[in-house]
């Protein structure tokens, strides 16, 4: 498929067209578990299980889309090869598949991409395929894909804005009223280009239609909770690309006419009603997440589980916190995928810490006098906290000392007597707020 037969204005698959994907997929994709969780059970007073699409193939569900997609392809199709766009998990999607039906292709990632994907995407892909890094997004990878498309005739595999990759992501919601044998209640999905929420909406909305579907975004990301509230997909002009397979500037065409068709609105950050929806149905609803909160949700699921999940992969879980569920529903959440790597757990930490309100930042002024730093040790500290950095900042004035302290607190109630014994200590102390230029720039 080249630019010019763009699939974005063809119909949404129906659920016929999705049990058919799954027909497609039987000897490819893995059936993944649908495992209970007696921790978030017990969180929430609901039956939550979790969907474990990080055991897929590629540890990720962008295997589904990439192969019904590519299977379908003609002759002339597989000729000329394929290119696609991905943050990562469709790249290795799209590699298995290239290797597995003998189609050359080209892959085009963010720089930004973890080694740990990049390095999955050679491998899957073998020699057949070319990985080739380009801006730092996925957006940027996008625009460089359609060139390539453009000046070589090769067919696009889109992560997510063609009907055929919608209904293959679609298959994990048929998978999953297999697997619990009844309707879930809810179920939660993250949500960056919006295919795996279209399918799997899509497919609920025919065959359990009293099922509500909530879409996870990225705080830093929210594409789809922007294009509902503009009545069509608008172009974010920044984005956070920590969590990046769901960190999309623009939700695609065809998923946002799907999710927006089914009545789907757009909740407040902090609550989110799980019920009726469009004409009685079950919800759709839109929520954004915390960066922080997904990095909590990654830690505990690591911790409690065994689970080890991508920044997207815990989006999910992470918005459990956020959604009223009446006690005894049955909840499915997406564990979309597991592709992390493991360098990037210092700055999953930190993010988890400033979340939960443990880690905080100080410019400190040290008067240049003996005894100083014991001073602030022994009567600005308490005895729960402990200083984490400590970094002298030059200034041209000798006269005092300026240093960036970060202080991890015992408990985050100890922040406003912290904050008082710093306002009567001998130093002045300048409290960093997170977002701030100052504390982007310092930490």
């Amino acid at each position: 498929m080249t630019e010019t037969t763009s699939r974005t204005d063809a119909a949404a698959p129906t659920a016929d067209d999705i049990d058919a994907a799954a027909v497609r997929l039987r000897d490819v994709a893995t059936r993944t578990p649908l495992e209970y969780c007696e921790r978030l059970s017990e969180q929430t007073g609901a039956r939550i299980h979790l969907k474990r699409e990080d055991l897929q193939r590629v540890r990720s569900y962008k295997l589904r889309g990439a192969y019904n997609l590519m299977l379908q392809l003609d002759d002339d199709e597989r000729a000329v090869g394929v290119v696609a766009a991905s943050a990562g998990n469709h790249a290795q999607g799209v590699a298995f598949a290239c290797r597995a039906l003998g189609i050359r292709g080209r892959i085009y990632v963010p720089t930004n991409t973890p080694k740990q994907k990049r390095d999955r995407i050679a491998f899957h892909g073998g020699d057949m395929v070319q990985v080739i890094s380009v801006g730092s997004t996925f957006d940027a990878a996008a625009a460089a894909a359609l060139a390539d498309v453009r000046t070589t005739g090769a067919t696009i595999v889109p992560p997510f804005d063609d009907p055929r990759t919608v209904a293959g992501q679609g298959t994990i919601a048929a998978e999953i009223l297999e697997q619990l044998g009844a309707a879930p209640d809810v179920v939660v999905v993250a949500v960056g280009g919006g295919g795996c929420m279209t399918g799997m909406s899509a497919y609920l909305a025919e065959r359990s239609p009293n099922t509500s579907v909530v879409g996870a975004e990225p705080t830093g990301a929210a594409s789809m909770a922007a294009a509902l509230m503009a009545g069509g997909p608008v172009t974010l002009d920044e984005i956070d690309p920590f969590v990046d397979g769901a960190a999309v500037r623009r939700i695609g065409d065809l998923p946002y006419r799907v999710v927006s068709s089914l009545g789907a609105t757009v909740a407040s950050h902090a609550s989110v009603t799980v019920g009726a929806g469009h004409d009685g149905r079950g919800s759709v609803v839109v929520t954004q997440v915390d960066e922080g909160a997904i990095c909590t949700a990654m830690l505990d699921l690591y911790q409690s589980e065994g689970i080890i999940a991508e920044p997207a992969g815990a989006l999910s879980v992470a918005a459990l916190s956020q959604i009223d569920i009446p006690a005894g529903s049955s909840v499915v959440c997406l564990i979309s995928g597991g592709n992390n790597d493991v360098s990037r757990y210092g700055e999953i930490l930190e993010r988890s810490l400033v979340h939960k309100g443990l880690k905080h930042y100080f410019l400190v002024d040290f008067p240049q006098e003996p005894g100083a730093l014991r001073t602030f040790l022994d009567v600005v500290l308490g005895p729960d906290d402990d200083v984490t950095l400590f970094e002298y900042v030059k200034r041209n004035n000798r006269e005092t000392g300026a240093a960036l302290v970060g202080i991890e607190l015992g408990s985050a109630g100890g922040l406003s007597s912290l904050l008082e014994r710093m306002e009567t200590s001998p130093m002045h102390v300048e409290h960093l707020e997170p977002g701030s230029p100052a504390y982007r720039y310092l930490t």
